[in-house]
């Protein structure tokens, strides 16, 4: 009897001791969420929302050191340190860093606009839609990868591009453009409830479809909703590098400013532009092309400043990272305290460029060897060998031998997704002659990298105009939403969609 009664006695005290500890986490937690600091003045009537996919503090300093002058984001009057884990995860993905971004909700790793449970939530662009605000989204890779696709879509799997693409057709938002769609057809057969070509979908939504510069650059507002891509799409349906691009592309701050121009009106808009192929260039290790791709996400800011200086008392810039990519450090071991940034200038192409065209072409002959492949290192990313002159370029003969190693993997074939671990930290599933010269560059100019993932560091967040003081401090990713959201004039909490169709397409995965 008294052990029955000890062991209700025990449960009892367990029950107390968890109401306890759930009381003290609601109290800690509403604390944490007054202590946010919070805007209360006039809703601003045009608010951009610029989000650099991988973009870290090392990224935004290695390409002001580049440039040797201070990007303009790091100029804006308003500047806080962010948090960026998971809800399953301290080091985050591009999933659920822009659900946390976009939603102001936590949720796991893959999932996009939804909760961990795959609850579906509303976006700061789906909040600005029902104040009667235009919308845009714009990003430099696919329209329907992680980061854009959490503005406008509900999934638990960031890989189902095709149920993506079909509810960019029923999301109403007036401009989408940078890169293009991943799978309109299902053929990864991803989806559960396929309703026929997405592409076609859009089409019959409203939306005129522009895939060249030439009428890209002609739409006037008339022309109504629009999708717009770029015609040469590199890698992934993703725009190309910067550094790889022509007069024949579309440029992030061309994409910004048209997207002004078509949402341009009496009520407002809202406009998210992504830098995703900073990102991409850092999980390669290429600092050049990130850093390039780094300034030209800057220059994209610059249209909006240009715009918010018409109308000052309107406008509101938040700029941020979703996570840190690489682990880009600015110093390396081998150069000890130096470090020279202009080394990177010489590098011409992107290693995607270098990788897909050059060395592809080279590879192709047959029979070629060390030696044949030399010029073209030196071509495209200025490293020179013993015997040209000697400067900083100039090649250690440990240097040479990493290289030549690489050369044997790459001609053998031996590159992606090795399961050799060696491999896989030498090269990190990416071609490994073209990822060592990478790594080689960047070392002679001080710079080395940690990982080829992302890392858990926390980003920097500016903020320019209408409310930009509540941008300052230490604060999560999430507390970004709801802080635009003030400054929108919506109460700062979590809003639940609960849109029929979605929650069933949640129900089916």
């Amino acid at each position: 009897m008294k052990k029955k009664l000890f062991t209700k006695n025990c449960l009892s005290h367990h029950v107390m001791l968890t109401l306890f500890v759930a009381f003290a986490l609601i109290i800690s937690s509403s604390a944490f969420a007054s202590s946010m600091k919070l805007y209360n003045g006039k809703p601003a009537k045009y608010v951009f929302f610029f989000i650099g996919d991988g973009m870290g503090i090392p990224q935004r300093t290695a390409a002001e050191n580049y440039m040797e002058k201070r990007l303009l984001v790091d100029t804006f009057p308003a500047q806080g340190i962010t948090t960026t884990h998971a809800a399953d995860r301290f080091i985050t993905g591009s999933a659920a860093s822009a659900t946390a971004l976009g939603c102001g909700q936590k949720t796991n790793i893959g999932v996009i606009g939804m909760t961990p449970n795959h609850q579906s939530v509303k976006s700061v662009a789906h909040l600005a839609k029902g104040k009667g605000m235009k919308v845009g989204i714009i990003s430099s890779v696919s329209i329907d990868h992680a980061t854009p696709a959490a503005f406008y879509a509900h999934v638990p799997k960031r890989s189902q591009y095709y149920d993506i693409a079909v509810q960019l057709s029923e999301s109403g938002f007036d401009f989408f453009g940078g890169g293009g769609l991943k799978d309109t057809t299902d053929k990864k057969k991803k989806s559960s409830n396929y309703r026929g070509d997405a592409l076609g979908l859009i089409k019959k939504a409203g939306y005129k479809i522009v895939t060249n510069k030439a009428d890209f650059m002609a739409l006037k507002k008339r022309d109504g909703k629009v999708l717009a891509w770029n015609a040469w799409l590199q890698d992934g349906k993703a725009m190309p590098y910067k550094m790889d691009m022509t007069e024949k592309d579309i440029t992030l701050a061309q994409f910004t400013s048209k997207a002004i121009e078509m949402l341009d009106n009496s009520k407002g808009f809202f406009l998210m532009v992504e830098g995703g192929k900073i990102d991409w260039a850092c999980h390669a290790n290429d600092a050049t092309a990130s850093i390039i791709n780094t300034i030209a996400f800057d220059e994209a800011v610059k249209v909006a400043v240009n715009f918010a200086r018409k109308k000052p008392n309107d406008t509101l810039i938040v700029v941020t990272g979703d996570h840190e990519c690489g682990g880009l450090t600015l110093g390396f071991a081998g150069t000890k305290y130096a470090t020279n940034f202009d080394i990177l200038s010489h590098q011409k192409i992107s290693f995607q460029k270098f990788t897909d065209e050059i060395f592809k072409k080279f590879k192709a002959k047959g029979n070629s060897t060390f030696n044949d492949i030399k010029p073209l290192i030196t071509r495209y990313f200025g490293l020179r060998f013993k015997g040209d002159t000697k400067d900083g370029l100039v090649l250690q003969d440990y240097q040479v031998k990493m290289l030549e190693d690489a050369f044997v993997q790459s001609m053998a074939g031996k590159r992606v997704r090795s399961k050799d671990p060696i491999t896989a930290l030498l090269y990190g599933g990416y071609e490994p002659l073209t990822v060592t010269i990478t790594h080689v560059l960047n070392n002679k100019a001080g710079l080395a990298w940690t990982s080829y993932k992302h890392t858990g560091v926390p980003v920097t967040t500016s903020a320019k105009g209408l409310g930009e003081e509540i941008f300052n401090g230490y604060y999560d990713n999430t507390d970004v939403a709801k802080k635009i959201m003030t400054v929108m004039g919506i109460a700062p909490k979590v809003y639940f969609s609960f849109k029929e169709d979605t929650m069933k397409l949640a129900a089916n995965h």
